[in-house]
Protein backbone atom coordinates (compact mmCIF):
# COMPACT_ATOMS: atom_id res chain seq x y z
CA UNK A 1 0.00 0.00 0.00
CA UNK A 2 1.83 3.55 -1.17
CA UNK A 3 -1.43 5.14 1.37
CA UNK A 4 -4.83 5.39 3.25
CA UNK A 5 -8.04 4.00 1.97
CA UNK A 6 -10.54 7.11 1.74
CA UNK A 7 -14.25 6.31 2.82
CA UNK A 8 -16.75 8.77 1.40
CA UNK A 9 -20.17 7.89 2.77
CA UNK A 10 -20.97 5.43 5.66
CA UNK A 11 -24.15 4.03 5.15
CA UNK A 12 -25.03 0.39 4.82
CA UNK A 13 -22.75 -0.89 2.32
CA UNK A 14 -20.10 1.50 3.23
CA UNK A 15 -20.48 0.66 7.21
CA UNK A 16 -20.46 -2.99 6.05
CA UNK A 17 -17.09 -2.81 3.63
CA UNK A 18 -15.31 -0.86 6.46
CA UNK A 19 -16.34 -3.18 9.08
CA UNK A 20 -15.34 -6.21 6.79
CA UNK A 21 -12.08 -3.74 5.90
CA UNK A 22 -10.96 -4.21 9.58
CA UNK A 23 -12.15 -7.55 10.49
CA UNK A 24 -9.36 -8.75 7.78
CA UNK A 25 -6.91 -5.92 9.00
CA UNK A 26 -6.34 -4.49 5.47
CA UNK A 27 -6.09 -1.21 6.24
CA UNK A 28 -2.24 -1.09 7.32
CA UNK A 29 -2.25 2.26 6.25
CA UNK A 30 -5.14 3.25 8.15
CA UNK A 31 -8.30 4.73 6.49
CA UNK A 32 -10.22 8.36 6.45
CA UNK A 33 -14.04 8.35 6.68
CA UNK A 34 -16.39 11.17 5.94
CA UNK A 35 -19.65 10.67 6.98
CA UNK A 36 -22.00 13.64 8.99
CA UNK A 37 -24.17 11.15 10.63
CA UNK A 38 -23.45 10.69 14.24
CA UNK A 39 -25.14 7.41 14.29
CA UNK A 40 -23.84 6.08 10.86
CA UNK A 41 -20.03 6.38 12.52
CA UNK A 42 -20.89 5.40 16.18
CA UNK A 43 -19.67 1.88 15.84
CA UNK A 44 -16.56 3.01 14.77
CA UNK A 45 -15.28 5.61 16.74
CA UNK A 46 -12.59 4.89 18.51
CA UNK A 47 -11.08 1.88 16.55
CA UNK A 48 -7.74 1.62 15.85
CA UNK A 49 -6.64 3.04 11.93
CA UNK A 50 -9.81 4.83 11.36
CA UNK A 51 -10.14 8.27 11.45
CA UNK A 52 -13.49 10.36 11.40
CA UNK A 53 -14.09 13.60 9.56
CA UNK A 54 -17.45 15.27 9.16
CA UNK A 55 -17.24 17.14 6.04
CA UNK A 56 -14.62 16.40 3.15
CA UNK A 57 -13.55 20.04 4.06
CA UNK A 58 -12.03 19.08 6.83
CA UNK A 59 -10.03 16.42 6.07
CA UNK A 60 -5.79 16.89 6.33
CA UNK A 61 -4.71 19.07 3.21
CA UNK A 62 -1.64 16.53 2.82
CA UNK A 63 -3.66 13.57 2.83
CA UNK A 64 -2.92 11.28 -0.11
CA UNK A 65 -4.56 8.35 -0.11
CA UNK A 66 -4.26 5.27 -2.41
CA UNK A 67 -7.87 4.70 -2.99
CA UNK A 68 -11.07 7.06 -2.24
CA UNK A 69 -14.06 4.52 -2.10
CA UNK A 70 -17.35 6.47 -3.56
CA UNK A 71 -20.28 4.93 -0.83
CA UNK A 72 -22.67 8.23 -1.04
CA UNK A 73 -26.16 7.78 -2.45
CA UNK A 74 -26.36 8.60 -6.33
CA UNK A 75 -28.26 11.82 -5.93
CA UNK A 76 -25.70 13.15 -4.06
CA UNK A 77 -22.79 12.31 -5.78
CA UNK A 78 -22.34 15.47 -8.15
CA UNK A 79 -22.35 17.30 -4.81
CA UNK A 80 -19.30 15.49 -3.53
CA UNK A 81 -17.40 15.33 -5.97
CA UNK A 82 -16.05 18.79 -6.69
CA UNK A 83 -14.34 18.51 -3.34
CA UNK A 84 -12.06 15.43 -3.87
CA UNK A 85 -11.19 16.17 -7.09
CA UNK A 86 -7.46 17.17 -5.50
CA UNK A 87 -7.20 13.34 -4.52
CA UNK A 88 -7.06 12.50 -8.57
CA UNK A 89 -3.70 11.25 -8.16
CA UNK A 90 -5.73 7.73 -6.09
CA UNK A 91 -7.61 5.47 -7.94
CA UNK A 92 -11.63 6.05 -7.08
CA UNK A 93 -13.75 3.22 -6.20
CA UNK A 94 -17.63 3.93 -6.43
CA UNK A 95 -20.41 1.72 -5.66
CA UNK A 96 -23.08 3.99 -6.48
CA UNK A 97 -25.53 3.15 -9.21
CA UNK A 98 -26.20 4.26 -12.55
CA UNK A 99 -23.12 6.85 -12.28
CA UNK A 100 -20.70 6.15 -15.29
CA UNK A 101 -16.85 6.32 -15.52
CA UNK A 102 -16.80 9.20 -18.21
CA UNK A 103 -18.86 11.33 -16.00
CA UNK A 104 -17.02 10.62 -12.28
CA UNK A 105 -13.56 10.80 -14.00
CA UNK A 106 -14.52 13.82 -15.46
CA UNK A 107 -15.79 15.69 -12.31
CA UNK A 108 -12.69 14.57 -10.48
CA UNK A 109 -10.22 16.12 -12.80
CA UNK A 110 -9.57 12.95 -15.19
CA UNK A 111 -9.16 10.31 -12.23
CA UNK A 112 -8.98 6.75 -12.52
CA UNK A 113 -12.24 5.13 -11.82
CA UNK A 114 -13.31 1.65 -11.02
CA UNK A 115 -17.30 1.24 -11.07
CA UNK A 116 -18.56 -1.41 -9.16
CA UNK A 117 -22.31 -2.63 -8.25
CA UNK A 118 -22.09 -4.47 -4.67
CA UNK A 119 -25.40 -5.95 -3.26
CA UNK A 120 -27.01 -5.77 0.25
CA UNK A 121 -26.25 -9.59 1.13
CA UNK A 122 -22.54 -7.76 1.72
CA UNK A 123 -23.72 -6.52 5.45
CA UNK A 124 -23.16 -10.54 6.29
CA UNK A 125 -19.90 -10.98 3.75
CA UNK A 126 -22.32 -12.34 1.16
CA UNK A 127 -22.07 -10.10 -1.57
CA UNK A 128 -21.58 -10.60 -4.54
CA UNK A 129 -20.01 -6.98 -6.27
CA UNK A 130 -18.98 -6.59 -10.18
CA UNK A 131 -16.38 -3.95 -11.08
CA UNK A 132 -15.01 -2.77 -13.78
CA UNK A 133 -11.94 -0.60 -14.41
CA UNK A 134 -11.69 2.55 -16.05
CA UNK A 135 -9.25 4.18 -18.67
CA UNK A 136 -5.69 4.70 -16.43
CA UNK A 137 -6.45 1.99 -13.82
CA UNK A 138 -3.48 0.21 -12.71
CA UNK A 139 -2.62 -3.84 -12.16
CA UNK A 140 -1.86 -2.73 -8.79
CA UNK A 141 -4.95 -0.46 -8.09
CA UNK A 142 -7.31 -3.40 -10.13
CA UNK A 143 -5.69 -5.96 -7.39
CA UNK A 144 -6.10 -3.04 -4.21
CA UNK A 145 -9.66 -2.62 -5.01
CA UNK A 146 -10.82 -6.17 -5.49
CA UNK A 147 -8.96 -7.28 -2.30
CA UNK A 148 -11.42 -3.82 -0.98
CA UNK A 149 -14.52 -5.09 -2.90
CA UNK A 150 -13.65 -9.14 -1.64
CA UNK A 151 -13.82 -8.61 2.33
CA UNK A 152 -17.70 -8.72 2.17
CA UNK A 153 -18.05 -11.21 -0.34
CA UNK A 154 -17.04 -12.78 -4.07
CA UNK A 155 -16.11 -10.17 -6.93
CA UNK A 156 -16.44 -10.73 -10.65
CA UNK A 157 -14.76 -8.08 -13.56
CA UNK A 158 -15.73 -7.20 -16.81
CA UNK A 159 -14.22 -5.59 -19.65
CA UNK A 160 -17.18 -3.71 -21.10
CA UNK A 161 -18.93 -0.97 -18.68
CA UNK A 162 -22.33 -1.98 -20.31
CA UNK A 163 -22.49 -5.20 -18.67
CA UNK A 164 -22.65 -3.37 -15.53
CA UNK A 165 -26.58 -2.67 -15.94
CA UNK A 166 -27.87 -6.06 -16.34
CA UNK A 167 -25.83 -6.90 -13.39
CA UNK A 168 -27.53 -4.34 -11.52
CA UNK A 169 -30.73 -5.50 -12.70
CA UNK A 170 -29.92 -9.42 -11.66
CA UNK A 171 -27.38 -9.46 -8.61
CA UNK A 172 -27.81 -6.04 -7.59
CA UNK A 173 -32.10 -6.29 -7.34
CA UNK A 174 -31.86 -9.44 -6.39
CA UNK A 175 -31.92 -9.80 -2.89
CA UNK A 176 -34.96 -7.70 -3.31
CA UNK A 177 -36.45 -10.66 -5.95
CA UNK A 178 -35.66 -13.85 -2.98
CA UNK A 179 -37.18 -11.57 -0.27
CA UNK A 180 -40.09 -11.80 -2.52
CA UNK A 181 -40.08 -15.16 -3.70
CA UNK A 182 -40.05 -15.75 0.24
CA UNK A 183 -42.77 -13.48 1.12
CA UNK A 184 -44.77 -15.44 -1.90
CA UNK A 185 -44.01 -18.91 -0.92
CA UNK A 186 -44.97 -18.36 2.67
CA UNK A 187 -47.85 -16.74 1.48
CA UNK A 188 -48.71 -19.78 0.05
CA UNK A 189 -48.53 -22.20 2.40
CA UNK A 190 -50.77 -20.16 4.74
CA UNK A 191 -53.29 -20.80 1.92
CA UNK A 192 -52.81 -24.53 1.83
CA UNK A 193 -53.59 -24.18 5.81
CA UNK A 194 -50.28 -23.77 7.84
CA UNK A 195 -50.03 -21.45 10.07
CA UNK A 196 -48.59 -17.81 9.18
CA UNK A 197 -45.70 -17.97 11.62
CA UNK A 198 -44.49 -21.45 10.49
CA UNK A 199 -45.24 -21.02 6.90
CA UNK A 200 -43.24 -17.60 6.79
CA UNK A 201 -40.23 -20.02 8.96
CA UNK A 202 -40.45 -22.71 6.61
CA UNK A 203 -40.02 -20.29 3.49
CA UNK A 204 -37.09 -17.87 5.20
CA UNK A 205 -35.06 -21.32 6.45
CA UNK A 206 -35.55 -23.42 2.95
CA UNK A 207 -34.83 -20.13 1.11
CA UNK A 208 -31.41 -19.62 2.89
CA UNK A 209 -30.52 -23.17 3.68
CA UNK A 210 -31.24 -23.66 -0.15
CA UNK A 211 -28.59 -20.54 -0.93
CA UNK A 212 -26.30 -22.24 0.83
CA UNK A 213 -26.55 -25.37 -1.01
CA UNK A 214 -26.08 -23.78 -3.86
CA UNK A 215 -22.89 -22.03 -2.95
CA UNK A 216 -21.38 -24.81 -1.29
CA UNK A 217 -22.13 -27.31 -3.77
CA UNK A 218 -19.84 -28.17 -7.26
CA UNK A 219 -23.14 -29.08 -8.96
CA UNK A 220 -24.93 -26.47 -11.47
CA UNK A 221 -28.75 -25.68 -9.79
CA UNK A 222 -30.18 -27.17 -12.65
CA UNK A 223 -28.65 -30.93 -11.40
CA UNK A 224 -29.39 -29.43 -8.01
CA UNK A 225 -33.15 -28.85 -8.80
CA UNK A 226 -33.44 -32.80 -9.98
CA UNK A 227 -31.93 -34.05 -7.10
CA UNK A 228 -34.79 -32.52 -5.19
CA UNK A 229 -37.23 -33.79 -7.88
CA UNK A 230 -39.23 -37.53 -7.61
CA UNK A 231 -40.34 -38.77 -10.52
CA UNK A 232 -44.06 -38.60 -9.94
CA UNK A 233 -43.74 -36.68 -6.41
CA UNK A 234 -45.25 -33.54 -5.17
CA UNK A 235 -41.92 -31.15 -6.18
CA UNK A 236 -42.59 -32.48 -10.03
CA UNK A 237 -46.28 -31.21 -9.82
CA UNK A 238 -44.98 -27.85 -8.83
CA UNK A 239 -42.45 -27.50 -11.00
CA UNK A 240 -44.91 -28.63 -14.11
CA UNK A 241 -46.52 -25.11 -13.09
CA UNK A 242 -43.46 -22.66 -12.09
CA UNK A 243 -41.86 -24.17 -15.67
CA UNK A 244 -44.46 -24.09 -18.02
CA UNK A 245 -44.79 -21.84 -20.59
CA UNK A 246 -46.23 -19.33 -18.75
CA UNK A 247 -44.31 -20.07 -15.88
CA UNK A 248 -41.53 -17.93 -13.86
CA UNK A 249 -38.93 -17.98 -16.80
CA UNK A 250 -40.26 -15.21 -18.92
CA UNK A 251 -41.61 -13.40 -15.77
CA UNK A 252 -38.06 -12.94 -14.67
CA UNK A 253 -37.12 -12.25 -18.16
CA UNK A 254 -39.97 -9.39 -18.22
CA UNK A 255 -38.46 -8.20 -15.22
CA UNK A 256 -34.69 -8.13 -15.72
CA UNK A 257 -35.47 -6.48 -18.82
CA UNK A 258 -37.70 -3.84 -17.11
CA UNK A 259 -34.71 -3.16 -14.47
CA UNK A 260 -32.14 -3.42 -17.07
CA UNK A 261 -33.49 -0.67 -18.98
CA UNK A 262 -34.02 1.11 -16.15
CA UNK A 263 -30.59 0.75 -15.02
CA UNK A 264 -29.69 2.55 -18.57
CA UNK A 265 -31.77 5.49 -18.03
CA UNK A 266 -30.56 6.20 -14.97
CA UNK A 267 -27.01 6.46 -16.18
CA UNK A 268 -27.69 9.12 -18.65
Amino acid sequence: MSGPVLLVGCGKMGGAMLEGWLARSMLAQGAHLVEPSDAAVAGFRGRSGVTIHRRIEDLPRDLAPEIVVLAVKPQTMDAVLPGLARFRAATFLSIAAGKRIEGLSGALGGAAVVRSMPNTPSAVGRGMTVAVAGPGVSETAKKRCDELLSAVGEVAWVEDEALIDPVTAVSGGGPAYVFLLIEALAAAGEKAGLPADLAMRLARVTVSGSGELARLSPEPAAQLRRNVTSPGGTTLEALKVLMAEDGIQPIFDRAIAEATRRAKELGQ
